[in-house]
C-alpha cells in the first residue's frame, strides 16, 4: 500500500502541476482564472505532501489537516469566484468563514492542547473538516450549474464533473471515517488516482472557457426549489435516523413504532410542503438573505407586461390594477383617474371586484390634500405608516374612508411626465410584507408605465373619434349640396307664385309654408358652414324656451309637466338651446311608459339656473352612464341612429359655460340636471367649461335619431 500511495498521490501532484502550467498559459487576467490557478497549485502541493507521507509515514495529522484545509479552502474560494452573482451572498460568506475557521483551528487547537485543555481527536477533526468542505463545495457546484444559461453549461459541464468528483469522493471518504471512527487506508490511497483522473476534465473546461465568462444569471425559482429539495432531503434523513432509533429501543414493538413514526413524519412533511404561509415566508427569507434585490425584475416585468397586454379584461383600467397588484401579491385594488376638466378624480376601475360594488366617493376634488400631495411629492403613501407617524407625510388630510379600512394599504400616484393623471389604491398584501424603498421605486415605475398605457388607449380612442367626425363632415358636405338644390327649387316656386294668383287661398298657404322651409334650410346651411351669425348668443329666457319645448313634446305620452317657477335669463342661441331641451324631453319620454311621468322644473341659486328633467322610466346603470352615454357614434338604436345626440347636448351646454349631471338607477328612473350661468353673472358666463356626466336613456331603449346635422340638435338619442 505504501508504493501504491506514493504512486497515487505522485501522479495527482504531477497532474495538477501540469494543470497549473496550462492555466497560467491560458490565463487572461480574469479573477476566476487566478483563483483556479491558486486552487490547482494548492492541490499539487497537497498531493505531493501526501505522497511524502505515504513514503515516510512521519508527517503529523495536524499538518495533513492544514494541507486539507488549504486545498479545500482554495477550491471553495475558486467556486465562489466562478459562480459570481449566481452564488447567494450568504453561501459565499459561509465559504469564506469556513476557510478562516478551519485554518484558525489549526493554530488554536495545538495551543489548547499545550495548556492541558481537552480537544477533539485529530482524526475526527480531519474528517469533520473534510465533510464541511465537501458539502459546501457540492452546494456551490449545484448553484453554478442550476443558475447558468444553456450556453454556459456547455463550458461548465466538464468543470462541474471534474471538481464534483474531487469533493464527492471526499464526502464518501470522510463519511466512512465518521462511521468507522478511523480512516480507511484503501480509500485514502485511492484518492490520489481519482484526483488525477479529474484533472483532464478541469483542463478541458479551462480550455473551452479561458476567461471564465460564464453568463450566469440569478433565478429565485431555482434557488427556492433547490432549497426546498435540500430541506426535504435533510428532513427525511433525520426522520430515517429517528426511525432507526425508535426500532432499536422499541423492543418487540420496534417495527410497529418505526412504521407509525414514519407515517407521522410523512403527514407533517405534506402539511409543511402544502402550506401557503410557509412558502411565502421561505420566499421572503430567500429574497432577504440570498439576494441583493427583493424582486426578480426580469420575471416580474415580463409578467407585468404580459398581464397589461392581455385580452382577459375588456377594461384597460381593470387590467392595469390587476398587473400592479399581482407583483406584490395584493388581493385587489382600485383606480381613480382625472376627468377631462382636470378638476376632480373619479373612480375608474377595480380588480377583481366591480368598481360599482365598492362604496367609494363619487369624486375627489383635485385641490384636496391627497391629490395635491401625490402631485407635489410624487410619494407612495403607506396608510399603515401614516397611522403611526402622520408627520412623515406632512400631516396631510387623507380622506377618512381611506384610513377607516385597514386593508387599504398602498396609495401610488400615476404620473405622465410630472402631471398626476390618477392614483391606484392596493389592498394589504399577505404577511409578511413591509413596504421598502425597493417597493416604492417599483411602484413609481409601474405607475408611470400604466399612466402612459392608459393615455395611449385614450389617444387611440380620440383618434378613432376624429376619423369618424371626418367621415361625418364629408356626409354633411353632401347634405349641403342636396339642401342647396332644394332651397333653389323652393325659391323658384316662390318666384313663380304670382302666376297662380287665381287661387289666392292655396297660393297664400303654399307661400307661407315654402318660405318657412326655405328659411329653415338656409339656417341649416349656415350652421353646416360654421357661420358665426348662426351661433350668436343673446339673452334668452330659459323658462320660455322650456315651455316651447314642452309644447312641442306634448303630442305624445307621457306629457311633460312643467312646474311653476320664475324666469331665468341665460346667454345662448335661443333656437339651439330650445332644441337641446326638446332632445332631453324626448329621451325622457322614450325611456318612460305611457303611465309614467316626466316632470320639468327650473330653479336658481343666485348665480346659476338649473333645468331639472325627472322621469319614472327604466333608468340606466352606472356603467352605461360612465362609458357609453356621451360617447359619439356609439348608438343603441342600430341603423336608426348615428350616436351623436347626447354628445351634442353635452358639448353645447359646455360651450355655454354650463354643466351636465345624470343620476339614474335601473328601474328607478332618471334625473337629468343642466346648469347654466345666469346672464347677469359675467364671471360665471366666462368661467372655464365644467365637465360631468349627462343625458339619458337606457342602452336597450330605441329612439329615432335627429335628422339634423351636428350643430342642429333635434330629437337626438341617448348615446
Amino acid at each position: 500500500m505504501t508504493a501504491f500511495g506514493i504512486a497515487s498521490y505522485g501522479i495527482a501532484a504531477l497532474s495538477f502541476l501540469v494543470l497549473t502550467v496550462l492555466l497560467i498559459t491560458a490565463w487572461r487576467g480574469r479573477q476566476q482564472g487566478a483563483h483556479l490557478i491558486v486552487a490547482s497549485v494548492a492541490t499539487a502541493l497537497w498531493a505531493a505532501l501526501l505522497a511524502v507521507q505515504s513514503y515516510t509515514g512521519q508527517i503529523p495529522v495536524l499538518v495533513i489537516y492544514i494541507a486539507e484545509a488549504i486545498r479545500g479552502g482554495a477550491w471553495l474560494l475558486a467556486l465562489v469566484a466562478v459562480a459570481g452573482v449566481a452564488a447567494p451572498p450568504a453561501l459565499a460568506r459561509a465559504a469564506r468563514v469556513l476557510c478562516v475557521l478551519l485554518l484558525g483551528a489549526a493554530v488554536v487547537l495545538p495551543l489548547l492542547e499545550q495548556l492541558g485543555v481537552a480537544v477533539i481527536n485529530p482524526t475526527l477533526l480531519l474528517s469533520r473538516a473534510g465533510l464541511a468542505l465537501s458539502l459546501l463545495a457540492l452546494i456551490l457546484l449545484e448553484q453554478i450549474y442550476r443558475n447558468s444559461s444553456q450556453l454556459a453549461r456547455r463550458s461548465l459541464k466538464y468543470f462541474i464533473i471534474g471538481v464534483g468528483t474531487l469533493f464527492a469522493y471526499d464526502l464518501f471518504l470522510y463519511s466512512q471515517t465518521e462511521l468507522l471512527r478511523a480512516v480507511s487506508i484503501d480509500a485514502w490511497v485511492s484518492r490520489g488516482i481519482l484526483n488525477a483522473a479529474a484533472m483532464p476534465l478541469i483542463a478541458i473546461a479551462a480550455r473551452r472557457n479561458p476567461e471564465w465568462s460564464l453568463d450566469v444569471f440569478v433565478s429565485r425559482q431555482i434557488v427556492f426549489y433547490s432549497t426546498t429539495i435540500l430541506v426535504i432531503g435533510s428532513y427525511l434523513t433525520v426522520m430515517a435516523l429517528g426511525g432507526l432509533y425508535v426500532r432499536e429501543i422499541g423492543g418487540a414493538w420496534g417495527n410497529i413504532g418505526q412504521i407509525v413514526f414514519f407515517a407521522g413524519a410523512v403527514v407533517v412533511l405534506a402539511s409543511l410542503v402544502t402550506s401557503a404561509p410557509l412558502r411565502r415566508h421561505t420566499r421572503v427569507f430567500i429574497s432577504k438573505h440570498f439576494y441583493r434585490n427583493k424582486y426578480d425584475y426580469r420575471i416580474e416585468w415580463l409578467r407585468f407586461i404580459g398581464t397589461l397586454s392581455s385580452n382577459e379584461e375588456a377594461d384597460v383600467g381593470r387590467t392595469a390594477v390587476h398587473a400592479m397588484a399581482q407583483i406584490f401579491g395584493s388581493p385587489g385594488g382600485f383606480l381613480f383617474l382625472s376627468d377631462e376638466t382636470g378638476k376632480k378624480f373619479l373612480p375608474y376601475a377595480a380588480w377583481p371586484m366591480s368598481i360599482d360594488s365598492l362604496q367609494l366617493p363619487a369624486s375627489i376634488p383635485a385641490d384636496d390634500d391627497l391629490p395635491q400631495f401625490l402631485a407635489r411629492k410624487q410619494w407612495i403613501i403607506d396608510t399603515e405608516e401614516f397611522r403611526r407617524t402622520p408627520d412623515m407625510y406632512g400631516n396631510i388630510a387623507i380622506p377618512p374612508w381611506l384610513l377607516e379600512h385597514e386593508f387599504l394599504r398602498i396609495v401610488s400616484p400615476m404620473l405622465q411626465l410630472d402631471r398626476l393623471v390618477g392614483f391606484v389604491v392596493l389592498y394589504d398584501p399577505p404577511p409578511p410584507f413591509e413596504l421598502t424603498y425597493e417597493d416604492r421605486d417599483l411602484l413609481k415605475t409601474l405607475g408611470r408605465h400604466v399612466a402612459t398605457h392608459i393615455a395611449q388607449q385614450d389617444a387611440d380612442r380620440r383618434l378613432a373619434e376624429s376619423r369618424q367626425f371626418e367621415a361625418y363632415n364629408r356626409l354633411t358636405a353632401f347634405m349641403m349640396h342636396d339642401l342647396k338644390n332644394s332651397v333653389a327649387q323652393l325659391n323658384l316656386i316662390v318666384a313663380n307664385a304670382p302666376r297662380h294668383k287665381h287661387k289666392p287661398e292655396f297660393i297664400e298657404d303654399a307661400m307661407e309654408t315654402i318660405a318657412n322651409a326655405s328659411d329653415r334650410m338656409t339656417k341649416l346651411i349656415e350652421q353646416l358652414r360654421g357661420s358665426t351669425s348662426a351661433d350668436r348668443h343673446v339673452v334668452a329666457d330659459l323658462r320660455e324656451l322650456t315651455q316651447q319645448a314642452v309644447s312641442r313634446c306634448s303630442y305624445r305620452a307621457p306629457t311633460p309637466q312643467l312646474q311653476p317657477g320664475p324666469p331665468a335669463m341665460v346667454m345662448a342661441n335661443a333656437e339651439r338651446l330650445s332644441v337641446v331641451i326638446e332632445h332631453i324631453l324626448r329621451n325622457a319620454q322614450d325611456a318612460t311608459s305611457a303611465t309614467g311621468s316626466v316632470t320639468v322644473s327650473i330653479r336658481q341659486d343666485g348665480r346659476e339656473a338649473e333645468l331639472l328633467v325627472e322621469d319614472t322610466g327604466v333608468g340606466m346603470d352606472p356603467d352605461f352612464i360612465r362609458n357609453r352615454l356621451f360617447r359619439p357614434f356609439d348608438s343603441t338604436k342600430g341603423a336608426k341612429g348615428m350616436g351623436i345626440g347626447a354628445y351634442q347636448v353635452r358639448e353645447y351646454i359646455r360651450l355655454l359655460g354650463g354643466d351636465v349631471e345624470v343620476q339614474s338607477s335601473p328601474g328607478q328612473g332618471t334625473r337629468f340636471a343642466v346648469s347654466l350661468p345666469l346672464s347677469r353673472s359675467q364671471d360665471a358666463a366666462a368661467a372655464t367649461l365644467n365637465g360631468a356626466n349627462s343625458s339619458r336613456n337606457r342602452p336597450d331603449q330605441a329612439t329615432a335619431d335627429s335628422p339634423s346635422p351636428m350643430h342642429q340638435i333635434s330629437k337626438g338619442e341617448a348615446s
